[in-house]
């Protein structure tokens, strides 16, 4: 993705692009990055830009309209979103000369049309069958998210700006992993943090005043206070926790990030693992760049968690989370939220479904 950047900025701009995947913020993106390196303003891009949707098409018809004539520019872009909906003709016969006029087409496009095939995620067997097969070898994969504090930290370099690691940490704890929200936030925090004068350095306390986070009640503190087995004290955070992001939002934010803590020191129980350097350590937790800094914290929850305390935590965290897809019935999201509480600090935990 970053090669295809530098090459639409550089001018270097291929005739027909196979966007593929489910992140469609980065697509339209890429899309408004062609735009730019495209036209000289916004009246030649709006005059030269054409927009359809696969279920309104042909691959006869996309062809067609990529065979027409720019209006006073070089060259004229059409986008066909939802490609893989694209229209197929009621006869066989009709569908074979269409696929075959439009595979004609990629191979030899037209100069005077930048086409991008805008695609939502297809299976692997599905981009063996044609047309996507012949068109692998200039696609470009954007995938969901799945790991927002890369994510994150790359955006902010993008922008000048580096994460401080407990910022970092706080940030993608609290980021579903969709790359238009982090990306809005992260404009968000660059602009608060632009206001102090200084290094350009995102840090914790910017995150809580622009994220609305607060100081006190969030899974730090109640990752702290769960290493601590105080039951208590995890109740009560976890309730305002809950309170904040409200009710079941705010309770499956919490299953999502102490799935991460307790399957990470599940990890560090493996035969071994404290024995290896602390980047190996962190590269096995799945903790990269900046956020390697808090590998050495796992390696001490390790050792305050025995290895059936985890896997016993495990469980009821799945037990937690199939109560909220409704596979088992519950008064309400506190009941759900307290019992968790206790049994993530019970030796007893069953981790029923």
């Amino acid at each position: 993705m970053k090669t295809l950047r530098k090459n639409i900025a550089s001018g270097a701009i291929a005739p027909v692009y196979f966007f593929h995947g489910e992140e469609s913020f980065l697509k339209e993106e890429m899309t408004s990055l062609l735009k730019r390196h495209m036209f000289t303003g916004g009246e030649d891009s709006a005059m030269n830009t054409t927009v359809l949707y696969g279920q309104d098409v042909t691959l006869g018809e996309i062809v067609s309209k990529a065979s027409g004539v720019p209006m006073f520019a070089k060259r004229t872009l059409l986008v066909v979103r939802q490609f893989g909906k694209h229209r197929k003709p009621s006869s066989k016969d009709q569908q074979k000369q269409h696929q075959e006029q439009f595979l004609r087409y990629v191979a030899h496009p037209a100069e005077t049309t930048v086409l991008v095939l805008d695609c939502d995620r297809k299976d692997k067997k599905e981009l063996q069958k044609s047309p996507y097969r012949e068109l692998q070898t200039i696609r470009t994969d954007f995938p969901a998210i799945k790991n927002p504090d890369i994510f994150a930290a790359e955006r902010a370099h993008e922008q000048g700006w580096e994460f401080e690691p407990d910022a970092l940490k706080a940030f993608s704890a609290y980021m579903q992993p969709s790359a238009r929200e982090i990306a809005r936030e992260i404009e968000k925090l660059v602009m608060y943090a632009s206001s102090r004068s200084g290094e350009k350095r995102i840090t914790a306390h910017d995150v809580y005043e622009c994220v609305g986070i607060s100081k006190r009640y969030n899974v730090f503190e109640l990752e702290k206070a769960l290493a601590a087995k105080n039951l208590r004290l995890c109740s009560g955070i976890s309730l305002m926790i809950m309170e904040q992001e409200g009710g079941k939002e705010g309770l499956m934010n919490i299953l999502r990030y102490l799935s991460t803590f307790y399957l990470r020191i599940w990890k560090l129980h493996a035969p071994g693992a404290h024995e290896r350097p602390v980047s190996e350590i962190a590269n096995m937790l799945g903790m990269y760049g900046k956020q390697e800094f808090f590998a050495k914290s796992y390696l001490r929850y390790a050792s305050q968690f025995s290895r059936r305390e985890t896997e016993n935590a495990i469980l009821a965290l799945q037990r937690t989370d199939a109560a909220l897809k409704g596979l088992e019935a519950y008064p309400d999201e506190k009941y759900l939220l307290l019992r968790l509480m206790q049994d993530l600090l019970s030796q007893k935990a069953k981790g029923k479904k």
